[in-house]
Parts: structure tokens; sequence; C-alpha cells
């Protein structure tokens, strides 16, 4: 069975095409640079059956470009006692303000702030902590007459990274009252950078392309992922719904097939990617596994699952906990292409559908299960980022994929040629705003925090044919061939078939003959992933697992360029 790829292609173009786009502009807004001033306050709690002993919060600046700032606090339980919630009072300094906020409700008054945890957060157990976090206005300062449930805090300062700092920003305490902000980054799963790399696995990829899961084994790649997701579960009915029951449970492997060089037999409960996967991760205990609902062919339940949220995420709940797979997922991701806006079909459920839903599986699934979402990245003024809600939405997800890639391709079979996956604009760009800089830029002014955020990276080039001009911006007759797809190609055919000549916005392209073709190479891949670190990204994604070499190339550059 064969979907579209993982994501969408511009609307009027054919559903085979892989992925999204739509871009134009984004607002303009200073690199966030990692790193900063971390205020470290205590306070003692008054004695009681609920709160007993210091509470620690800590303020850390997240990046500061002089007319603003991002901030990221730390709330962590000191005590002996469970907490059923905390509330932290502080004033800013003029000139500093907070303009937007996540993962905590912020009333302010004058300058002084009074903030709460979450309900959705759960009760507040002896050692947890908590993150949450603002965009402000002016330059990062200190906070001053800091109290935590009433206690006047103490304590002093110190100057240092978030990402190294021992203050309790970076606690490894993990329990299962921990909210989704902070789960995902103080698992085990996450490399001592503290950066996530995530790839997808294509459940049709066992098919034709002949990528099994005992692949991500043999690549070495499964040692090099924090987390995998499965593409994809469906949207039937406005609810999820197996995607392909034959390859996701049913498929029988042979001993030389299978994970652990067991094979399957005709009377075992489960076969197939599911038990695969199982297989997998308790060879690889820190890896984690989440199950993607939608893509580019199946996002049209979305829109009847917005219109009935807490339904959709009890089906949800019910097939992620069918007793058959009991144990394999860690989260759920939501790949809605696109709320609010157009991809293979359209949708008009309003620019709160999107965080309605990811409201009702955070609710349902609880504070420790992942919740994630790969979204739109087009960065262009009007354009979908600017459709949907998606930083009240991210106060719930534990992160937020931008599908940076697909930006242009053959679908245009006149061209002009211009790069897949462009990090940034460049003269003579086709489209302003389609590109990951301006899409990623977009979403941190609108209050999406950028610790949130996950570059995205495709493991295959788009291309044309008919084409002239070495340089891009030539014409073109139509798409080149490819081996499953016209006008695209795996990144392990063209290293080979077609290899680089230049880049581009970031990213590589090469002419062969009457081919031109734009891609990622493990060279413009380091060059992303440290562009990621000093924007302080949480890490980096890629689609998918199957374009990459045997010996995993470019999940490597991925590994080292995020360490």
């Amino acid at each position: 069975m064969h979907f579209a790829r993982r994501a969408g292609t511009p609307a009027g173009t054919t559903p085979a095409q892989p992925r999204q786009r739509s871009r134009r502009r984004a607002a303009a807004l200073a690199s966030t640079v990692a790193g900063g001033l971390v205020v470290a306050v205590m306070a003692a709690l008054p004695s009681s059956a609920d709160a007993a002993g210091t509470f620690t919060a800590s303020f850390a600046a997240a990046g500061d470009w002089g007319s603003g700032h991002q901030a990221s606090i730390t709330v962590t339980n000191g005590s002996s006692q469970s907490a059923a919630s905390w509330t932290l009072e502080f004033d800013l300094p003029a000139g500093t303000a907070v303009t937007s906020s996540w993962d905590a409700d912020v009333v302010k008054t004058g300058n002084h702030y009074k903030v709460t945890s979450k309900s959705w957060a759960g009760p507040f157990a002896p050692g947890a902590s908590q993150t949450w976090g603002w965009v402000g206005s002016g330059p990062f300062k200190q906070p001053t007459g800091c109290t935590i449930n009433g206690a006047t805090c103490t304590g002093g300062t110190v100057t240092t990274s978030p990402t190294t700092t021992t203050t309790p920003t970076t606690t490894p305490t993990v329990t299962p009252t921990v909210t989704p902000t902070v789960t995902p980054t103080v698992t085990p799963t996450v490399d001592p950078s503290g950066k996530k790399l995530v790839g997808y696995f294509a459940e049709w990829g066992v098919y034709g392309r002949n990528y099994q899961v005992n692949n991500i084994k043999t690549s070495g790649s499964a040692s090099k992922l924090t987390h995998i997701l499965y593409a994809f579960g469906n949207t039937t009915g406005g609810k999820c719904s197996i995607g392909d029951s034959y390859a996701d449970y049913d498929k029988a492997y042979t001993a030389d097939q299978s994970v652990d060089g067991v094979a399957d037999t005709w009377d075992q409960p489960l076969r197939g990617n599911f038990n695969q996967l199982k297989k997998l991760k308790a060879a690889n205990p820190n890896l984690k596994v989440l199950w993607s609902f939608g893509g580019w062919t199946w996002s049209s339940g979305f829109t009847q699952a917005a219109a009935n949220p807490t339904a959709f995420a009890q089906s949800c709940y019910d097939l992620l906990n069918d007793p058959r797979w009991a144990g394999l997922w860690d989260g759920i991701d939501i790949d809605w292409e696109y709320p609010n806006a157009c991809g293979l079909s359209c949708d008009s459920s309003g620019p709160n559908a999107f965080n309605n839903v990811i409201t009702a599986l955070r609710n349902k699934f609880g504070s420790s299960f992942l919740v994630t979402a790969a979204v739109t990245a087009d960065g262009s003024n009007g354009g979908k980022i600017d459709a949907t809600d998606y930083a009240t939405a991210t106060q719930k997800l534990s992160w937020l994929m931008p599908m940076t890639y697909d930006y242009f391709g053959a679908w245009n079979p006149q061209g002009p040629t211009a790069p897949n996956a462009p990090l940034t604009s460049y003269p003579g760009i086709p489209q302003a705003g389609f590109n990951a800089e301006d899409a990623i830029n977009k979403f941190i002014a609108k209050g999406v925090p950028a610790n949130k955020i996950l570059l995205g990276v495709g493991f295959y080039g788009r291309g044309w044919t008919g084409v002239t001009q070495s340089a891009p911006g030539g014409a073109a007759t139509g798409a080149a061939p490819g081996t499953y797809e016209q006008g695209i190609e795996d990144y392990k055919v063209l290293k080979n078939k077609c290899p680089a000549t230049g880049t581009v916005g970031g990213t590589a392209y090469a002419k062969c003959g009457s081919e031109w073709w734009s891609y990622d190479t493990p060279a413009t891949i380091g060059s992303k992933m440290a562009w990621a670190k000093n924007k302080g990204l949480g890490g980096s994604f890629f689609w998918e697992l199957s374009g990459d070499t045997s010996n995993g190339e470019l999940i490597s550059a991925m590994k080292s360029g995020l360490s």
C-alpha cells in the first residue's frame, strides 16, 4: 500500500507527491542565542500536609536580542510532600515585560506577575520539576520580589548557559507528574547535548522499498535516534484508526529479517512492524516510539475530529492501548495537513480547532505521555502558520515539528528550479517566506518557545528535467525521473546518480545531464544542525529512514552536528 510519502504538496498538485507546501513571508525576528543569565531563587514553604520544605525556581534567558527575549523558568518541588499546585509571584523591572507565555497561567498587574501551574500538570510530586516560559519585550532582566506559595524567595544569581547549568533547570528527575514541557528534555532518550534526534519510519516502506525495522538496527541508526515516529495511522470518521493492518501487526518475519534473529510463528499474538518495534525498543531501552496519525493522504478525518475532540482523543487512547501491542507506544504524533487551511483537502474548522484537538489529547493521555505535532512551515505573510493558533496548542505539546522541506519541486514542471529545503532565503528565491529560517522565526514571534521547535530535514531530493542552466532559477520541461515517483529521489540514490555541485540557501544542488536536483548532504546537514543549536532549538527530525544509506550517513551527520 503506497501513500503520499508523509506530508503534502501545494494545493492543486497531485496527491502522489510526498509532502506539503505553501509558504510566504515571516515577520523578522532576531536570532535567539542560547545562553544568558540564570537567576536561582528559593523559598521556604509553610509546613502543611500538602507541601513542606523548599521549592526552587530558576529563571534562564534562552535568548536575548535586545528588543526582546525568551525566558525559561523551572519550578522544582524540593519538599518531601506532594503539592496540588504552585503559585509563583515576582516583579519585572521597567523596560521588560512578558508578552506571551506557555505551560503556566500568567496574570499581569502593572509590572507584577502572578503565575500558577496548569490544571493538566496534575499533582506536583516531591522532586518533580515543571518548566514554563515566556517571550518578552526588552532585554532579559532579573526578576525581583519573588515568592512561591506565599513564602519569600531567597537566593542569588548565577551566570551560565541553560544547557549546562546545574540549577534545577536541568534536573534529571522524571516522574509521572512531570509536565509535557519537561518530559522530553529530561528523559534518557535525549543525548548529552539535550537535543532530540527524531526520525519517521514509513509503514509502507516494508513493501517495494524493502526497508524493515531491522534496517534501523543494521544501519547503526537505532543507537543515534532518540525517538521514532511510526507513519501513519488513519483518521477515519474523525477517529484514530489502523493504517495498514498487514504491515502494522500481521506480516511475518524470518529469523534473518527480525531484529532479534527470532522468526515469527503462525500463532503468535503479534507480528508485523509493531512486534519488530517492540524488539528494537528492548534492544535500545532509551529509544522512544510514537504513532503518527494523518499525513498528506489521511488528514481529512481531522476536520471531523475537531468537531468532537474528546471523542477523537478517546479513540486514540483506546487504539494506542490495545492489549495486543501494550507497552509499545510512548507518545502520539499529529500530522494534520492543514488545520483551517488547504492540503489534499481543505479544512475550515477555525483557528482554535488544532488547539482543541491537542488539548483533548493531552487531557486524555496525561502529562507524562509524549504528544507532538508535525506542522506547516509556511513562513509567508497570511500563510498557513497565520491560519491557526499554534502557540496556544504548543503549550500542551512536547515539541513542534515544522516541515521545513518540500518548499519547491516539479509540481511546477516548468520551474524555476529551486531547492527542496532551503534553510535561509537567497537572491532570486521564487517565493518569499519559503525557507526554514523565516518559518521558525515566525513561530517564535508568535510565542512558540524555540526549545520546543525541531528543525526538519528531508532524506530525499526533488528534481526537474529539460534543464540547461546549472544555477538555481532555470527553466525546465517536467519532473526528473525517480525510482518510485517522478520528481523525487532518495539521498542514497542521488549521492551517486547526481553528486552535488553547489549550495544555495544552505542546501545542496546538482546538475547532471539535463536533470537538476536539490537535496541535503552530510555537509549541509552539519551546517543546519549548527544553525539549530545556535537558534536554541530542541533538536531536529527527518523524513524518512529509508532514504538514508545502509550505514546511516545522514543520521550520523545529524547526530554529530547536534552533539
